[in-house]
């Protein structure tokens, strides 16, 4: 078993609610967002490879390069552990599950490079991911399931799209209401957050933080950490008019 950071990426799509396009045109070229989700689909495709080839070299690679809490802080003195904070994030458990985190990270992650700058948004990318990873790893410190996925770093690149720009329209399939409905970027982000905190208690309180399947902690705590660190560049003013 593999706990998927953002298998249902990144929350089951919101339940349904998936966005096809934001109201707000990126100004820039969205370099930095381009060589990540090509470097997540060239691993992927890796991956693949390895899968048709059988005799366990899939597992082999998914459990040296996945994260696992337990292994880390056993082996909390070992560079090929803390090295695993930043390899998880480009691992993938199936097709669905990098389309939709790569998806994610076009529609947000463009007018957040832009406002961000290439250099600042890769390492707010990478910030994001470590933040995400730290408060799965708080919740859930012994658990031995290894966790993958972009989502992570993607849920900090949502949140910074929170901060940036809440009055941005996401045009979003809605299976159960309308099959296209604009919603205002606050209020789509904003069920998105509380998803990923529901779920999360959820899991905590019947004891399988761990082993869920979704690493729902790992979306909040990416989240928290956009969130943070965009107020933070804000202050400073490194965020482009």
């Amino acid at each position: 078993m593999v706990l998927a950071v953002g298998a249902a990426a990144l929350g089951g799509l919101l339940a349904g609610m998936i966005p096809l396009w934001d109201s707000h045109p990126h100004k820039r070229a969205p370099v930095v967002t381009v060589t990540l989700i090509l470097a997540n689909l060239v691993v992927f495709g890796y991956e693949a490879m390895l899968m048709l080839q059988g005799g366990g070299a899939l597992e082999a690679f998914v459990t040296r390069h996945a994260l696992v809490p337990s292994r880390l802080i056993a082996g909390w003195s070992e560079q090929e552990q803390w090295l695993t904070l930043g390899s998880h994030m480009f691992l993938h458990g199936s097709v669905a599950h990098v389309l939709g985190n790569c998806w994610f990270l076009w529609i947000f992650g463009n007018n957040v490079e832009c406002k961000l700058g290439h250099v600042r948004y890769l390492l707010f990318y990478v910030a994001g991911g470590l933040g995400a990873a730290a408060l799965q790893i708080a919740v859930a410190p012994s658990a031995t399931v290894p966790m993958i996925g972009a989502s992570g770093a993607i849920s900090a690149v949502l949140g910074a799209y929170f901060i940036l720009l809440p009055t941005a329209w996401i045009v979003t399939l809605v299976p159960w209401i309308v099959p296209i409905l604009p919603v205002p970027a606050f209020l789509f982000l904003i069920l998105w957050f509380a998803l990923q905190a529901v779920n999360g208690f959820g899991v905590l309180l019947g004891g399988t933080a761990g082993a869920s399947g979704v690493a729902w902690w790992a979306h909040a705590g990416g989240f928290l950490t956009g969130v943070c660190l965009t107020l933070w560049a804000k202050s400073n003013r490194w965020v482009r008019k």
